[in-house]
């Protein structure tokens, strides 16, 4: 038994953010939103700790181009209170596309992130553009590719190595 192995408790100063870029073109909007959730809480980093904020940012392109199963793009309402009496105001989910397409995944993402401090400060690395552009090219933002079956292809990639190894 070697007594110089240790649990590392990682802290805030050392943590080495990356900058991820996920194309929503064609992709579910709730498989979407759980894996770029999972990546801006930290879940994607070995070194995870649930108290402390080490995920990643992501710049989520093409928001327009989002789709839901079913029949939820007719069905979908969105509703926000503007602080006054009567102030409920409800927005079909088509309207909402077409009129402002980036609150649609920042609803979905901010909502699976904790209700917390610790959750506010993670949703502050979200981006989310309507179009293909984006002005983060000087942070060397990496491709996260969507798989299939809904996971991102690194993870994907991962899980059909491990496979293989157990074989």
């Amino acid at each position: 038994m070697n007594l110089n192995e240790s649990t590392t408790i990682p802290s805030g100063k050392d943590i080495k953010r990356k900058w991820f870029v996920i194309d929503a073109a064609g992709q579910t909007l709730g498989r979407l939103s759980s894996h770029a959730a999972s990546i801006l809480a930290g879940k994607t980093n070995p070194l995870y700790t649930p108290y402390i904020d080490m995920g990643d940012h992501v710049v989520v392109i093409n928001a327009e181009k989002i789709q839901l199963t079913g029949m939820k793009g007719s069905q979908k309402l969105y509703r926000r209170y503007t602080g006054f009496p009567g102030g409920l105001r409800e927005e079909s989910y088509t309207k909402l596309l077409a009129r402002r397409p980036e609150a649609i995944l920042e609803q979905s993402i901010k909502g699976m992130l904790p209700k917390s401090k610790l959750g506010r400060q993670m949703a502050t690395k979200l981006k989310v553009y309507k179009g293909a552009d984006h002005p983060h090219h000087a942070q060397q933002p990496v491709a996260l590719e969507m798989h299939s079956s809904g996971k991102p292809m690194e993870l994907h990639k991962k899980q059909e190595h491990h496979r293989k190894a157990k074989a």
